[in-house]
């Protein structure tokens, strides 16, 4: 499946205290254009947790990206596979790419 820049996907993600994994949501950071259509995309993680973590971006409309639950995207950024994205579930609100755009401006200042 290719996605566009902003798609939220569930994804396959390891346990990092057992072996197995869990389906999560993540973020989907690269443009179809310029490097998914390749084969694989560059994503960031999206979690409930209530520990911070340096540059979280609270999202202020979790529905719109199909969300049932209060999230933050965590920068912890990965790239997969295309074909192991499971489904597309929702996209980030224009106020909430703005937000994690600003992140990655401060985690990637060039």
């Amino acid at each position: 499946m290719i996605c566009d820049s902003w798609d939220v996907v569930v994804v396959p993600f390891p346990f990092t205290e057992r072996a197995g994994q869990k389906r999560r949501p993540a973020l989907v950071l690269s443009g179809s254009q310029a490097f998914n259509q390749h084969g694989h995309s560059v994503m960031a993680m999206i979690t409930s947790s209530t520990l911070p973590w340096a540059l979280d971006t609270p999202l202020k409309e979790h529905a719109l990206a199909g969300l049932s639950a209060t999230c933050a995207v965590r920068l912890k950024l990965f790239t997969l596979d295309n074909r192991l994205i499971i489904r597309r579930i929702g996209r980030l609100s224009g106020e909430d790419q703005n937000g994690v755009a600003s992140a990655l401006k401060t985690m990637l200042p060039f």
